[in-house]
């Protein structure tokens, strides 16, 4: 769980989503350990009614730089992605049905870059399907 050490700590985000009129969507992102450090929660406000809050717990995964991430969301949306963080790059990848059936295959590909991370949503009609992007998000290390 050390790699994620770099993500503890409160962020900016901004979205650009289309879906959501067009304009940047603003919102915030914390990174904090719970349980001596045994999980990392995030949680995430949005500025935008229509961008959900959600609260993550990432947990140890099989291997080395390897989590799962427990996604939920004020929708009431409940997921399962499978995660990587290491060698400037954090992933997400949900491609199997967890808690919700699978109606899309859905991933994210972030590149972290010191205190900005620059990332995109993409989402699959099924796996194995050409990959579209959803939408943009940059985080930004607030300063403090």
């Amino acid at each position: 769980m050390e790699p994620l050490q770099t993500l503890v700590g409160e962020w900016d985000v901004e979205i650009a989503n289309a879906a959501l009129g067009g304009e940047p969507v603003r919102g915030r992102s914390s990174f904090a350990w719970i349980l001596d450090g045994a999980y990392l929660v995030q949680r995430t406000a949005s500025e935008h009614p229509e961008a959900p809050d959600a609260q993550m717990i990432v947990a140890p995964g099989a291997g080395a730089a390897e989590y799962v991430q427990h996604y939920f969301d004020a929708r009431g949306v409940t997921r399962i992605y499978a995660m990587t963080f290491g060698g400037g790059r954090w992933t997400l990848l949900r491609d199997a049905p967890d808690f919700s059936e699978l109606a899309f295959a859905q991933r994210f590909v972030g590149d972290v870059e010191g205190d900005v991370i620059r990332g995109r949503w993409e989402t699959a009609p099924q796996p194995g399907a050409p990959w579209e992007l959803d939408f943009e998000l940059t985080y930004t290390r607030r300063a403090g």
